[in-house]
């Protein structure tokens, strides 16, 4: 219910904004109604037997999804492991360290002539636009938590004759769990940001690609429908996952709390 009360201030901008855009009559500035529906009109006014998406939302929308979150679970895995293994290493840390201030200092939508000459696939080019652009999150993350891990635990596992592996899984990981959460949730965001870049700089499809051609035939609702869907989903994912986090690090919360 707390949750639901702090929400009163969106149906009260909602409200200002549909007088707002009444009252100019801007086609380039329209009311929310007519951004959700021209969005059912897009995307959610298909069959239900596919869940009311339409083949714009099948050829546009889906890719998109599959594209953010490809990029992202690549990233997560190769920052992660990298991470770790950094981590728990000070001299390798520091060789490293220089190339990943340089590489993080990058901004990926300059790579992407790079890669489309490196991989020549729109797809395989978008991936690895995502890839780089998300993974410094998680990467700097896991270096800094792995690092932090307390040498009383450890030593601990060694004294009971955990092998090495077994340290890795039973005391580094879920030691350096909250910070690699703090980057992985971070780098959500960018993967959906990177997402767009890449469809609107060089795609064939997606809510990128779509939002271009919108722009390109004036029509404005259809450019501020491609907006608002990336913001409710940009909310919808990050709650899922701070829902997924909560779930999956119950015990930090309760050993702060004690």
């Amino acid at each position: 219910m707390r949750a639901l009360i702090r929400l009163w201030v969106i149906p009260l901008v909602l409200v200002l904004w549909e007088l707002a855009a009444r009252a100019l009559a801007d086609t380039d500035f329209p009311p929310p109604t007519t951004i959700i529906a021209r969005m059912h009109a897009l995307w959610f006014s298909g069959p239900a037997g596919r869940l009311f998406l339409t083949e714009d939302a099948m050829g546009n929308l889906l890719p998109s999804l599959g594209r953010m979150f490809g990029g992202w679970v690549l990233a997560a895995v190769i920052g992660v492991l990298l991470g770790t293994a950094l981590g728990r290493s000070r001299t390798a840390t520091d060789y490293v360290d220089p190339l990943m201030e340089f590489g993080r200092s990058i901004p990926p939508p300059l790579l992407l002539p790079v890669f489309v000459l490196l991989f020549k696939v729109e797809l395989t080019t978008q991936l690895a636009t995502i890839v780089f652009g998300v993974i410094w999150p998680v990467l700097l993350n896991s270096v800094d938590g792995a690092r932090s891990v307390d040498r009383g635990y450890t030593e601990t596992a060694t004294v009971f004759g955990l092998t090495r592996a077994q340290r890795l899984r039973l005391v580094v990981l879920p030691a350096a769990a909250p910070k690699i959460f703090a980057g992985l949730r971070l780098s959500l965001s960018l993967a959906l940001i990177l997402m767009v870049i890449t469809e609107l700089i060089g795609g064939s499809n997606g809510i990128g690609y779509q939002l271009l051609q919108a722009q390109r035939s004036f029509d404005g609702a259809g450019v501020w429908a491609a907006i608002a869907l990336l913001g409710v989903l940009g909310y919808l994912v990050n709650a899922l996952f701070v829902l997924a986090e909560r779930r999956v690090l119950v015990w930090h919360r309760q050993s702060g709390r004690g």
